[in-house]
């Protein structure tokens, strides 16, 4: 009863105030809709074992494709690689058994509850941005990263992701 408690005020806080902040304090950025800490952790990545099994994937999404061992996202339709590195690995012993629930979904944003965008966790404003975890040289400072993590390098300014084996680095 208690967890139940817990879940569902982290709910409504969520909806109410459409900025969230994990691993720390508070949302630094107005123009932010979810921000992390800076713990040398990352995100991790829906794993999905194809980039044919997103059912309804719109543009933005991220995913990694537990088939081709790549970190991938969708543009203009179409998926792109992110990792570069062909010799990804992954252990799904973790998720085999499981069942997956269809319509599992967090919105952050103002739209909330009407949010119809498909996905596991939709940011649903339209004038504000997700900070990634900050970790500085990740392939150095993250001990034991997990297939399909993501974050921001803040020494080499850049977006790393790492596909199970190696990082790759992207810079704009």
């Amino acid at each position: 009863m208690k967890n139940t408690f817990i879940i569902l005020l982290t709910f409504v806080a969520i909806c109410a105030y459409s900025q969230v902040a994990i691993g720390k304090e508070n949302v630094t950025n107005t123009s932010v809709s979810l921000e992390f800490g800076s713990e040398n952790k990352g995100l991790l990545l829906p794993w999905v074992t194809s980039e044919n099994s997103v059912a309804g994937a719109v543009d933005g999404t991220i995913i990694y494709d537990t088939t081709d061992k790549k970190v991938k996202y969708r543009r203009s339709g179409r998926w792109f690689d992110l990792s570069v590195d062909e010799t990804g690995t992954v252990d799904t012993s973790l998720q085999n058994s499981k069942v997956e629930n269809n319509s599992a979904k967090a919105v952050i944003g103002t739209n909330g509850l009407n949010d119809t965008t498909p996905g596991i966790l939709v940011l649903s404003d339209t004038d504000k941005a997700m900070i990634l975890p900050k970790v500085a040289s990740p392939h150095l400072n993250i001990s034991n990263p997990a297939s399909g993590m993501l974050v921001y390098d803040t020494d080499a300014r850049q977006l790393a992701v790492f596909n199970g084996t190696v990082w790759s680095f992207w810079k704009p």
